[in-house]
């Protein structure tokens, strides 16, 4: 199926690694042009070459800076003073107990899950409506509907997300502009590989061990029972960010294997 993004300009924002390094994959795979940003130079010339190697002809550049401040954000935009397509996937997460989270912890966190796609949807949303055509996608989470008690912070920011996203694409009524958020799950990322292998150590069991103890104690509502893997969130990322998509917009979309038992 062709979706129709041969050509358009995305920027994938902390696409490195995990979600967001499969997201950039499934674009560059589709004809898009693809910024790859990481924090330092090495790590997203690493992926950029990694991509390349992959993907025969891909279109592809890097931009090595940390979007989550206020400068970083300003250098790229200088770089890139538009895109087509603005995938909102930075993110960082910490388990630790809500009497623990410092004045400093909500804010570091708060910058880089949410005001990271404030300040770069507040430069490239207009001038998606005057070219006529963009796609804005927050990565957010069931924790941002389901409230993660070992770490609320975290959740209160995907829910940040999930509120501005709805309230954006109320300002695209009549352009072919649109704004989504997507619900992921626990997926197998870098940083989860981490916490599995670490808990693996800590109780002498096997990985496979810790991620059925993790669905069935702390996500037993899940019907996958499992880790999904970025690229299950990377495909429905991508068609959302196709031309195929259009009559989705304001959207909250559920990639979180059923662990939402809400049916709206």
């Amino acid at each position: 199926m062709d979706l129709l993004i041969g050509g358009k300009l995305a920027l994938v924002t902390g696409s490195t690694a995990g979600i967001g390094f499969a997201i950039a994959r499934r674009l560059a795979q589709e004809g898009a042009r693809v910024i790859v940003n990481g924090r330092t130079k090495a790590r997203t010339d690493e992926a950029v070459a990694s991509l390349k190697g992959e993907i025969s002809g891909a279109h592809i550049e890097g931009f090595a800076a940390d979007l989550a401040t206020a400068e970083g954000t300003q250098v790229v935009v200088r770089q890139y003073p538009e895109v087509d397509i603005l995938i909102n996937n930075l993110g960082v997460y910490a388990p630790k107990a809500f009497g623990e989270i410092t004045d400093q912890d909500w804010l570091q966190i708060i910058e880089s899950n949410f005001l990271s796609g404030v300040r770069l949807t507040r430069h490239y949303l207009p001038k998606m409506k005057d070219s006529g055509w963009g796609r804005v996608i927050f990565i957010a989470s069931e924790s941002g509907v389901n409230m993660p008690v070992e770490m609320i912070h975290y959740g209160v920011t995907k829910t940040m997300q999930i509120a501005l996203a709805r309230g954006l694409a109320e300002t695209t009524i009549g352009t072919a502009v649109t704004v989504n958020s997507i619900l992921a799950k626990p997926t197998r990322s870098e940083g989860v590989n981490t916490f599995v292998k670490q808990m693996a150590a800590e109780k002498g069991i096997s990985l496979a061990d810790v991620e059925d103890q993790f669905f069935k104690t702390i996500r037993p509502a899940s019907l996958l029972q499992r880790f999904e893997t970025p690229d299950e969130i990377a495909t429905l990322v991508t068609f959302v960010a196709s031309a195929l998509s259009s009559g989705t917009n304001g959207a909250v979309l559920r990639m979180e294997g059923g662990l939402l038992r809400s049916i709206l």
